[in-house]
C-alpha cells in the first residue's frame, strides 16, 4: 500500500484537490443559486435537486471543455511546432529521435496496441489527443445543455420567451462563457511556454535543470 501511494501520489493528490474544490464549488453554487432564485421570485430547491440544474451542470461544465481543448491543443500543436528554449517544447534542432521513432513491438514492456499493429497501432499513435478532443466535445455538449438549462429558467421566471437547442447555440452568452475560459487557458500555455525558457523549479520534471541554458530546449 504504500509502494501504491507513493507510485500515484501525484494523481491521488490532484484527484482529491478536484473532489474539495468541487464540494466547495458545489456548495456554493448551491447557496448562489438558491439566493438568484429567492431575488427572481423563484422557490428554493434542494442540494440534491441542485446538481440537475443548468446552473451546476454549466458551470461545471464550461470549464471542464476549457482544460480539455488547451491539452489537446497543445498535444497535437507540440508535434509540429517549437519554442526554443522551453521546457515545454522539442528542439527545433533536432534531437528528438525518441519521441519521433516509430514503436518497436519488439521492445520488452511495449502496449499490447504496439504489438498488434495496423489500425490498432494507427489509434493507439494518436490516442492521448483523440480522448482530449472527445472529452472537449463530451464538456462541449454538456456546457451548451446546461446553459440552455440555466438561461431557459431564468427567462420562464422572468415571464420571458425560451429558446430551442438550436437558437440557443447563436446565443451570444453561450459564447461568452466559452471564449472567457478558453482565452485563460491558451493564455496560461502561452505563459508556461515563454517563462520556462527564462525561469526554474529546482526538481521539477516541468522545469529544466537550474544550470541549464536558456537556449536549451526540452526537459
Amino acid at each position: 500500500m504504500k509502494t501504491f501511494f507513493k507510485n500515484n501520489s501525484l494523481s491521488i493528490v490532484f484527484f482529491l484537490l478536484f473532489l474539495l474544490t468541487m464540494c466547495g464549488q458545489s456548495i456554493t453554487g448551491y447557496k448562489q443559486h438558491n439566493d438568484e432564485l429567492k431575488e427572481k421570485g423563484g422557490k428554493e430547491i434542494s442540494f440534491s435537486h441542485y446538481f440537475t440544474t443548468g446552473h451546476f451542470i454549466e458551470s461545471t461544465f464550461e470549464n471542464w471543455e476549457s482544460e480539455f481543448l488547451q491539452m489537446g491543443f497543445f498535444v497535437v500543436l507540440t508535434i509540429f511546432l517549437y519554442q526554443k528554449g522551453s521546457s515545454e517544447s522539442k528542439d527545433p534542432e533536432g534531437g528528438n529521435k525518441e519521441l519521433d521513432k516509430e514503436p518497436d513491438p519488439n521492445k520488452p514492456g511495449s502496449p499490447l496496441a504496439v504489438k498488434k499493429g495496423g489500425f490498432i497501432l494507427k489509434m493507439y499513435k494518436n490516442s492521448l489527443s483523440l480522448a482530449l478532443f472527445c472529452l472537449f466535445l463530451i464538456s462541449f455538449v454538456l456546457h451548451w445543455y446546461g446553459s440552455l438549462k440555466d438561461y431557459n429558467e431564468e427567462q420562464t421566471l422572468q415571464h420571458l420567451p425560451t429558446q430551442t437547442g438550436l437558437q440557443y447555440l447563436s446565443n451570444s452568452k453561450f459564447w461568452f462563457e466559452s471564449f472567457q475560459n478558453w482565452q485563460s487557458e491558451f493564455l496560461s500555455i502561452f505563459a508556461i511556454g515563454l517563462l520556462s525558457i527564462y525561469l526554474r523549479q529546482h526538481r521539477s520534471p516541468q522545469s529544466k535543470p537550474v544550470d541549464a541554458a536558456h537556449s536549451e530546449t526540452g526537459k
